[in-house]
């Protein structure tokens, strides 16, 4: 008799028919908490707001935000915020070139660790971890060799994002809760 237990992996077609709000990593289901708190809302809504104005005249990108990106037949993550320029249909299954994930106690682990790798390997050129109780965004930018950069914490700063087709300067002081 073997020792060893049985774990089922699941399929990005087996995510599309879950009811509640699922990821899906490597095959693993994660359980996503319940809808985030005030603060978490209000500072993914400040950066769509920022991000929009902030590309505004860019008509190739699309802010999205609580998306499902179905990143390969195995893994379908849901970035809080993603900037994304180049055309799409109704499913995002092409890579954004900026994720902003809002950290929270529940996800923090997972958004630092798993999701970066995944973001790097997947070639996210920018991935933004933002605290919104410290008030801090940690700006990673991938390089010519294929891993992330840090970039710098921006609180009250801007921060100029050079992207393939357009170029902009966010400014982070507009995104907190106040």
């Amino acid at each position: 008799m073997s020792n060893l237990a049985y774990q089922e992996k699941y399929t990005a077609n087996d995510h599309s028919h879950w009811k509640g709000d699922w990821e899906l990593i490597y095959g693993d289901a994660y359980a996503m908490v319940p809808s985030p708190m005030v603060t978490h809302q209000l500072v993914s809504s400040n950066i769509v707001y920022a991000l929009k104005n902030a590309v505004s005249n860019c008509s190739d990108c699309m802010v999205l935000s609580e998306i499902d990106y179905e990143v390969s037949t195995d893994t379908v993550l849901r970035p809080d915020v993603v900037l994304i320029c180049k055309p799409i249909d109704e499913k995002l299954n092409k890579t954004p070139e900026i994720i902003f994930e809002v950290l929270s106690a529940s996800t923090t682990r997972r958004d630092e660790t798993v999701k970066f790798d995944i973001y790097q390997r997947e070639g996210v050129a920018y991935y933004v971890l933002v605290n919104p109780l410290e008030k801090i965004a940690k700006v990673y930018r991938l390089a010519d060799s294929g891993s992330y950069i840090k970039q710098g914490d921006f609180s009250d700063d801007f921060y100029h994002f050079d992207i393939s087709i357009c170029t902009f300067d966010l400014n982070f002081s507009t995104i907190w809760r106040r």
